[in-house]
Parts: C-alpha cells; sequence; structure tokens
C-alpha cells in the first residue's frame, strides 16, 4: 500500500512540474534565465518569432527544448552585433522614453529592457512608433502589437542551469 502511495505521489508530482508537457498550462514550459543573476526572465512559450527585413543573418536554434527558434543577427549604429529572439512578454524593466531612430523593425520604436534584479541588459522593448513615447508597463504587456527582443548570450535554459550544480562530496554516497 505505501508503494503504491509513494507511486501515485511521484506521479502527481512529475505532472505538476513538468512545464513542457502537453496540456500544462498556458504560459509554462521552458525558463529563460537572466545569465548574470538567474532571475526567471520569461518561458520558452512566450517566444514569439517577429521577422525583420534589417536583420544582418538568421539561423534557427535548437538549444531551447526541442523548438527551432529563429534567431536574428542585428548591429547598432555603434557596431556591436547582438543576436536576438524575440517574445511576446518578458519579465524585464523597460526604460522608457522609446526611441523611433536606428529600430531593427521598421514601424516600432525600442527601449532598453534590463534584468529587473541586477539591471544587466538583457535586451529591447519594442512598441509601434505611432505610440507615445512614454507608456504604462500594463498597457504595453496587454497590447497584441508589442515584443522584447532578447540577447541570446545573456540568457541561460533552466534546464541547463541546472546540470551546472555540483553536488557536494559530503553528499554523494
Amino acid at each position: 500500500m505505501q508503494v503504491v502511495l509513494a507511486v501515485c505521489l511521484c506521479l502527481c508530482w512529475l505532472c505538476v512540474s513538468c512545464r513542457g508537457c502537453p496540456g500544462s498550462p498556458p504560459g509554462e514550459g521552458d525558463l529563460l534565465l537572466c545569465r548574470s543573476c538567474g532571475h526567471e526572465v520569461a518561458f520558452s512559450s512566450d517566444l514569439r518569432f517577429i521577422a525583420s527585413r534589417l536583420a544582418l543573418a538568421q539561423r534557427n536554434h535548437t538549444g531551447i527544448g526541442d523548438r527551432r527558434v529563429p534567431v536574428q543577427l542585428f548591429e547598432n549604429p555603434q557596431g556591436f552585433r547582438f543576436q536576438v529572439v524575440t517574445l511576446k512578454k518578458a519579465a524585464v524593466q523597460k526604460h522608457w522614453p522609446a526611441d523611433r531612430h536606428f529600430s531593427w523593425f521598421p514601424g516600432f520604436s525600442w527601449t532598453i529592457a534590463t534584468c529587473p534584479r541586477c539591471r544587466a541588459h538583457l535586451g529591447w522593448g519594442f512598441q509601434p512608433s505611432e505610440w507615445p513615447a512614454r507608456v504604462p508597463e500594463r498597457r504595453f504587456e496587454e497590447a497584441a502589437d508589442t515584443f522584447v527582443a532578447l540577447i541570446v548570450e545573456r540568457l541561460l535554459l533552466e534546464d541547463y542551469a541546472a546540470t551546472l550544480l555540483l553536488t557536494p562530496k559530503a553528499f554523494k554516497s
């Protein structure tokens, strides 16, 4: 009887903790973390490809779960290059006002997006250019035509981060 109860509890735990399982609640999936501090930034289910004709290159990346994620390469006016993925939403702090100049996505203004915990630059938030330069966070999050572009090298997949943790020798049998 105890064995059956233990097996049932394990199965319940697996069903609850499995973010990528079919039928899991929306907004779940592989978790993307800030590479600097480990803050939970976004779920892979929030990935939304927004193509730009201004991208220098595009490739598919398979490092996020089993999905093929389009990664675009951009260059800013100072010559710095960034590989980015686009998402519908992310837990980042946006720094308004938004700027229409030098946008990688025509028709959109951009604002810097940083990690809310460590303030590391993670990417940019994009909103329609006809919007005011400053908008409430809630309006940005709820709008259908806003998105964020996050720098791939500044993100870490939670499953990968878990493999980096070492078990102290005292705990090994």
